[in-house]
């Protein structure tokens, strides 16, 4: 790893700190329950007193509002109180904002700002080792900090920036992974001949970390599972092809035999493992959703441990029927072919005080939407790592357009055959990977390090001009991403569709 070790985590965590500081600045603001915060916020509030989700007041946003935490509805004769159709990691983490600092804006915003900032240090971090350049590196970080839909994720309390997060941090720790079993079969190589197999390659903790990462993903969204496949091919994909790198003679064979069960455990199994663990207050109380379920339908004692599985099981069969339905019509909904474009964007809040912005008609909004300099470089950077992996094979823009793609395509499936409502925030874990396409780009912008003077000076220009490019149109979103009083005109101002009002 070239460079400044010392720079290597100073500068990233320069950007870390630029990237907190928007992200928790005014953080309870507004003082409002913004769009499907109604869910997660509640929800993350039950788990934290009954260890599952319940039943809330019909007014419970007021009452959170007004510091009251009597939110509950007298669940009766049901003895379940509460049907939720995501799993609970997500709503564990905002609960433990609201344990800190209580049932209010900032408490159960609190763990998304934090989540969110650790992105940008996982992302810089990444995105050096992947092009062992400290400026790129930071880039990276500084570029998904100056993101408008990462930013408005970051100050809410909805599911998504977990997801983006564990993805993000799961996909850092195999390309770990690949460094170590590359260096590992180097040094075999360097005294062994190649007449034989090559080596088993250990543990591979590094790999495990990626599984438990990518189950933790699972364990807040059912998207996550389009990246446990991707994670697990990549990983193989990659142990075959350092083996044949070094000339070994039958590499995907013995990729196969020596690689390929240790990595579907821990790409595969581990991530299931962590899912199921996710439910953890769900199995240790009665009064889940269906806990009991497998009991009221079975003649006779089903021992503990069975019968928890199954009703578990059935529970996730109701999950996949909700999703599979969901097709109502919503006024943000989007299709997913049109979310690299930010053509529909979801308002997240949006009112019209008077008297605080210094004119007759004042707008107050929180829009979700991304930054479009960096979103249309993105689609250019995405075109130019589908061109370059074509005609070179660079592992880099092959991981990065696979993860991309983890993320993108299975929702055109739904789309085009299931109907199904969906937003342009289901787009927020390709961001990392879109800012990936970016930087590598740059990269071949900015020159080997071997290129003349001359030919670095502009690379690092125009890498320079696009950075503050994305700084000045992030600085004129800012109002509308985060809920600062500005004149009507001003507001209007800043809608780049008509489609965005």
């Amino acid at each position: 790893m070239p460079g400044s070790p010392l720079w290597g985590w100073l500068g990233p965590l320069i950007v870390t700190v630029f990237a907190g500081f928007l992200r928790f600045d005014r953080l309870g603001v507004p003082r409002a329950v913004v769009f499907d915060e109604t869910y997660y916020a509640k929800d993350a509030y039950a788990l934290l007193r009954f260890g599952v989700e319940r039943k809330f007041a019909a007014d419970a946003d007021k009452l959170m509002l007004a510091g009251r935490t009597d939110i509950f509805a007298a669940c009766g004769q049901d003895p379940y109180c509460g049907y939720v159709t995501h799993p609970p990691l997500g709503k564990w983490l905002i609960a433990v904002g609201e344990w800190l600092y209580g049932l209010t804006p900032f408490g159960w915003r609190f763990a998304a700002a934090l989540v969110g900032t650790l992105s940008v240090l996982v992302l810089a971090r990444v995105a050096r080792r992947l092009t062992r350049s400290t400026l790129l590196g930071c880039l990276a970080g500084l570029l998904l900090a100056l993101d408008g839909l990462h930013l408005v994720f970051s100050r809410s309390a909805l599911l998504d920036v977990f997801l983006t997060f564990w993805v993000l941090a799961g996909f850092a720790c195999l390309v770990v992974d690949r460094d170590r079993a590359r260096a590992r079969l180097a040094d075999w190589y360097g005294t062994s001949s190649l007449a034989g197999e090559g080596p088993r390659l250990g543990l591979r903790p590094w790999r495990l970390a990626a599984g438990l990462c990518v189950g933790a993903a699972l364990a807040t969204k059912w998207s996550g599972l389009f990246f446990v496949v991707a994670f697990a091919l990549l990983g193989l994909v990659w142990d075959a092809g350092a083996r044949h790198a070094i000339g070994l003679r039958r590499p995907f064979r013995e990729s196969l035999r020596l690689d390929w069960p240790l990595g579907l455990a821990w790409t595969v199994v581990s991530p299931l493992v962590v899912y199921v663990a996710s439910f953890a207050g769900w199995f240790a109380s009665a009064a889940g959703w269906g806990r009991n379920w497998a009991q009221a339908t079975s003649n006779g004692w089903v021992f503990f441990v069975v019968d928890s599985v199954r009703s578990l099981v059935h529970y996730q069969s109701q999950v996949l029927g909700f999703h599979e339905g969901l097709d109502a019509s919503h006024p943000y909904q989007s299709q997913p072919w049109t979310w690299p474009l930010l053509l529909r964007p979801v308002a997240f809040f949006y009112e019209s005080p008077k008297g605080v912005c210094g004119a007759a008609t004042c707008s107050q909004a929180v829009l979700g939407t991304g930054t479009p300099v960096i979103w249309y470089a993105g689609l250019l950077a995405l075109v130019a790592a589908l061109t370059w992996y074509a005609a070179t094979r660079d592992w880099r823009a092959g991981s990065v357009l696979l993860i991309y793609a983890a993320g993108w395509l299975p929702w055109f499936y739904y789309a085009l055959a299931d109907h199904r409502t969906m937003y342009l925030f289901y787009a927020l874990p390709m961001v990392p990977f879109m800012i990936l396409a970016i930087v590598l780009a740059c990269g071949l912008i900015l020159g080997r390090v071997d290129a003349s003077p001359a030919r670095r000076a502009l690379g690092a220009s125009v890498i320079g001009a696009f950075a503050l490019l994305a700084l000045v149109d992030f600085w004129w979103l800012w109002p509308v991403l985060t809920a600062v009083p500005v004149p009507y005109d001003d507001w209007h101002s800043r809608m780049m569709f008509p489609s965005w009002i």
